[in-house]
């Protein structure tokens, strides 16, 4: 008989992803039922998932109640939380909890978080602002902490901010702007819509030997050299790194994420944003490439027309 695979954020970037890998994998759609939870079973994309025969289901990440419902007969969780619904670290880490404990109470089999590192910790204070980052790295301690068999899959930087980040001056060339050295700081890049279901499906393939495991998804390191270089060299237009002070960068950003972004990008220049991890023994357990950044700009480039 299948296991059931409940899988939250079925209609967001990664656990849309991750349906669709479990979907178009010949071994793993005989092995699961998809269950989609989203808080809206009425929106379009919700509705396209059910047309694919996928059981659909209201979840609110608050509520233990409604929690219980929608994991109730579940094997294997994909659980991944949203910092930016609220912009509150102790509302995330409490959804978390709430889902481990709920998991825990209805025998979860296996639990698969989307997790990041605890920037706070790993610069022992130096920058202690990057909430989004800690708040999951806090979930991923109590999920450890509650004896569930888990892996934890930790999102590279996502390529699509780019789409956002590379812009045009008044000339019609194109700059990219950080406070980081622009030949040494190395992104991790990363294809969410496109790949988080590559990682996850091969996580769900090893889960034995990834258990208690982090699994980086990202297809490389770039350095914003290198991503302004790739990104001329694919579209033919001019683009440049321009290396700003940090002061500069924060009057550049609204207020009320100023500080959260800086300190984000200074956490990528050191100590890492994966804290200087090679990405190699996670990329070979794919069965397919990741999408590079070439690839990326290639698909999106009318983003930046």
């Amino acid at each position: 008989m299948s296991k059931l695979i409940t899988v939250f954020g079925a209609t967001g970037n990664q656990g849309g992803s991750v349906i669709k890998a479990i979907l178009d994998d010949p071994q793993l759609s005989k092995e699961y039922k998809i269950r989609g939870l989203t808080r809206d079973t009425s929106k379009k994309s919700a509705q396209e998932l059910a047309k694919q025969g996928i059981e659909v289901v209201s979840a609110d990440l608050n509520s233990v109640d409604s929690l219980a419902t929608a994991l109730k007969g579940s094997h294997t969780v994909f659980l991944v939380t949203n910092y930016w619904e609220t912009a509150n670290g102790d509302i995330e880490y409490a959804q978390g909890k709430n889902v481990t404990d709920v998991a825990k109470k209805v025998s979860v089999s296996y639990i698969i978080f989307s997790s990041l590192h605890h920037v706070t910790e790993a610069t022992k204070g130096r920058l202690s602002h990057v909430p989004h980052f800690d708040s999951k790295a806090n979930i991923e301690k109590y999920i450890r902490a509650s004896g569930l068999k888990s892996t934890f899959v930790l999102p590279g930087y996502y390529m699509s901010n780019f789409t956002q980040m590379i812009t045009k001056a008044g000339d019609g060339s194109y700059q990219l702007f950080y406070p980081v050295d622009g030949k040494k700081t190395k992104f991790p890049l990363f294809d969410a819509a496109n790949d988080t279901g590559l990682f996850v499906k091969a996580t769900l393939k090893n889960a034995d030997k990834l258990e208690g495991k982090q699994v980086l998804e990202a297809t490389d390191y770039y350095t914003p050299e290198e991503i302004v270089d790739t990104f001329s060299k694919v579209t033919g237009k001019k683009a440049v790194f321009i290396k700003v002070a940090p002061e500069q960068y924060l009057a550049s950003l609204p207020e009320a994420i100023a500080e959260e972004y800086l300190e984000n990008q200074l956490f990528v220049e050191e100590p890492g944003y994966f804290l200087g991890e090679s990405l190699d023994a996670s990329l070979k357990l794919l069965d397919a490439k990741p999408t590079s950044w070439a690839d990326f700009v290639k698909k999106n480039a009318s983003a930046w027309d």
